[in-house]
């Protein structure tokens, strides 16, 4: 579905209205105007306005399949709020940018509050200009008028997913938001911060019912992913029944609560080489160390096994904190690689040393595989 076509006025005003009609990259979060666009009428002037038909219905729907919301709003913040909670939407919307800045710097702001890249970033506005104005700043960033909203769900790029990760996801975010503040009032080292949040590292064998978030971890993950390669569920399950290969899941809780299915390993065993095909964390860990912990944990296993520990790399140009996680690990190019490049082309990194590695003091590890 394009975005919509300009009208009279468009035309008038020489806008060129941007389209989002190719692009099926996953969009993860949507940005909201609110006068004209989530409700009729500027409530500022007209008061008592009213939710535009369809608006629940298409929210909450994608709610459901994980896809976050949020405003950007030219309007009086106290104002806008409260009419939000008093149409009980207002726990919906994660990090609402309300006031009189450009859309584009509230869109930015938005996606670096949810460490979200602008390409999985979509715009819904009334005001042609308004979304001319985020497009021509954020060019990756979808931009909607509100008509389409009740076909927004029918979109392929915001499938989402039917997971318990994917239902709780907002509720997971707003429990990052009590970790964000806790981190921001603690006034000591940050080692010590992290050792206070009590972080347990589950890894235990993939399960045919982990599968489903596990293919969705592969279309989601960009930063702290190895390869960027994406697998479907046939071929999950095609590693999941074989022996030549090893898939496995890691669940992260702390004193907050629990992060959920936050990363996958999958392991190729050729003989005494073991060959990590993919390795992946969510960037909701991004801060936490969780790439080179779990690496680490397939290091130990290795060692204890005799085998020969290598892994795939591909550059992507934007998994360069996922190469950082193997270095700490202790990984580096095996003789026949070069540095990795972004030229697409597969390197393979390998642990030479043979010792255990310690796990850091800020996470305890249960390892059930």
């Amino acid at each position: 579905m394009p975005a919509h076509p300009a009208g009279d006025t468009d035309r008038a005003a020489g806008l060129e209205e941007p389209s989002a009609a190719t692009d099926a990259r996953p969009i993860k979060v949507i940005v909201w105007d609110l006068d004209h666009t989530l409700w009729d009428g500027v409530l500022l002037e007209d008061g008592d306005v009213t939710l535009r038909p369809g608006i629940v219905d298409t929210i909450t729907a994608l709610d459901r399949r994980g896809i976050l919301h949020s405003v950007a709003s030219r309007n009086d913040p106290d104002t806008a709020l409260a009419r939000l909670e008093k149409f009980q939407l207002a726990e919906y919307f994660l990090h609402p940018r309300i006031g009189w800045g450009a859309k584009s710097e509230s869109v930015a702001a938005i996606a670096a509050d949810l460490n979200l890249s602008l390409d999985a970033v979509a715009f819904v506005d009334d005001d042609a200009v308004e979304r001319a104005e985020v497009a021509f700043h954020h060019p990756q960033v979808r931009c909607f008028h509100p008509d389409d909203a009740p076909s927004l769900p029918d979109l392929p790029e915001l499938a989402g997913a039917r997971t318990e990760e994917a239902a709780r996801r907002r509720q997971l975010y707003r429990e990052d938001l009590v970790r964000t503040r806790a981190e921001a009032e603690h006034e000591g080292p940050r080692p010590e911060f992290l050792a206070s949040l009590n972080m347990n590292l589950l890894v235990h064998p993939a399960r045919r019912e982990d599968l489903e978030r596990l293919r969705e971890l592969t279309l989601r993950t960009n930063q702290l992913n190895s390869t960027g390669h994406t697998y479907n569920l046939a071929e999950l399950e095609e590693c999941l029944r074989s022996d030549r290969y090893e898939l496995v899941v890691a669940e992260l809780s702390d004193r907050f609560g629990s992060y959920g299915k936050i990363g996958l390993a999958l392991t190729e065993h050729i003989g005494d080489r073991w060959l990590v095909k993919l390795v992946l964390t969510s960037c909701r860990v991004l801060n936490r160390g969780i790439g080179s912990i779990l690496l680490t944990v397939i290091a130990n296993r290795a060692v204890a096994a005799g085998a020969r520990l290598q892994a795939e790399f591909v550059e992507t140009g934007r998994n360069r904190p996922m190469y950082v996680a193997f270095r700490l690990a202790g990984f580096r190019p095996a003789a026949e690689s070069a540095e990795p490049t972004a030229d697409g082309r597969p390197v393979i990194l390998e642990r030479a040393d043979t010792s255990p590695v310690p796990v850091p003091a800020h996470v305890t590890v249960d390892d059930r595989t």
